[in-house]
């Protein structure tokens, strides 16, 4: 089968090249995907680099999430059919023709649902959902969150506001804000005008934010600290920047804030599978109502992962690329 794998672990658009590799077969409980569409994913990038939590034992084919259609069934597996179109995340190596995954992790997909929007309604989607839990905010609070254009950012803020919680979002260019605004996205600032944190402010009100949401660290961390009202919740998600977080000490002391690191993965390992089924359910209601949108940036062939991962990181990209076999 047709693949996209690394021998190596370093920067994606040079270690990733297309292979042919063995069909998988499916263990007992597990089943075999044929995929559609797989999404480019910024923990699929750090993975490949080896800078993230799991470390794939090499040759490694890339990707974690897919929509693809049930091939073949292991042993025990029951409640699933062959030809049933499902979508799937925190797998591995979707990027490629067929994948295995446990039958226990499928999503079913209604067919008002497009193969690129399915693609990446679980990953990304389910971690801002989690994440909007994790917060513990109510509606009429609000959030602020920096890379607001990212796709946890843009669900983020999607999915809050369907819940009635208030999101500060902030970009770091100006083309930024339209990108938002297009989608329906409200309340969004560019870092990059002088009197951000001003506008900031004055938005927020006096009792400023109840959490925030840091997805770059560095100098930018501080900037979010400022933001947030007394007892609030700086909660790391990501490091852009490549630096540790920047905070200041008296900020900390004197608002009595709390910093926490989230990781989707293992809050989802520890999530009950109750709950779990509750946001996917969620997910799935508000994209159909249209309250969640999930563009894409372009579809690239299988062939030409190296190519897509790089595309993947331009700036000023509008939504998901997409791998297809």
């Amino acid at each position: 089968m047709r693949s996209a794998i690394h021998t190596t672990f370093g920067e994606p658009s040079l270690v990733l090249e297309a292979s042919d590799q063995p069909v998988p077969r499916p263990a007992s409980g597990e089943v075999r995907i044929k995929t559609l569409l797989a999404p480019i994913h910024n923990h699929d990038l750090w993975t490949i680099r080896g800078s993230y939590g799991y470390k794939p034992v090499l040759p490694a084919i890339g990707g974690s999430e897919a929509v693809g259609v049930v091939d073949a069934l292991g042993e025990g597996v029951e409640g699933v059919t062959v030809g049933q179109r499902v979508a799937v995340a925190g797998v591995h190596g979707t990027w490629a023709e067929y994948f295995l995954a446990p039958a226990s992790q499928l999503v079913p997909m209604p067919p008002a649902i497009p193969d690129e929007v399915a693609a990446q309604l679980i990953a990304m989607p389910l971690s801002a959902l989690m994440l909007l839990e994790f917060l513990h905010v109510s509606p009429g609070q609000w959030i602020v969150q920096n890379t607001a254009n990212g796709a946890v950012g843009k669900t983020l803020a999607m999915l809050a506001g369907a819940r009635g919680v208030q999101v500060l979002n902030l970009v770091r260019r100006d083309e930024g804000v339209q990108e938002l605004t297009d989608l329906g996205v409200a309340h969004v600032l560019s870092t990059a005008q002088a009197d951000w944190k001003q506008r900031a402010s004055a938005l927020l009100g006096p009792a400023l934010a109840v959490a925030a949401v840091d997805s770059i660290g560095g100098k930018a961390s501080a900037a979010l600290l400022e933001l947030l009202g007394e007892g609030g919740t700086l909660v790391s998600f990501g490091t852009m920047a490549g630096e540790p977080m920047q905070i200041s000490s008296g900020a900390l002391i004197f608002k009595q804030a709390t910093v926490k690191g989230f990781w989707g993965s293992k809050v989802s390992q520890a999530m009950a599978a109750e709950d779990k089924r509750r946001l996917l359910g969620e997910l799935l209601q508000r994209t159909l109502s249209g309250e969640l949108k999930l563009p894409i940036e372009g579809i690239y062939d299988l062939g030409d992962a190296a190519q897509a991962a790089a595309a993947s990181l331009r700036p000023g990209r509008k939504g998901k690329i997409l791998l297809k076999p």
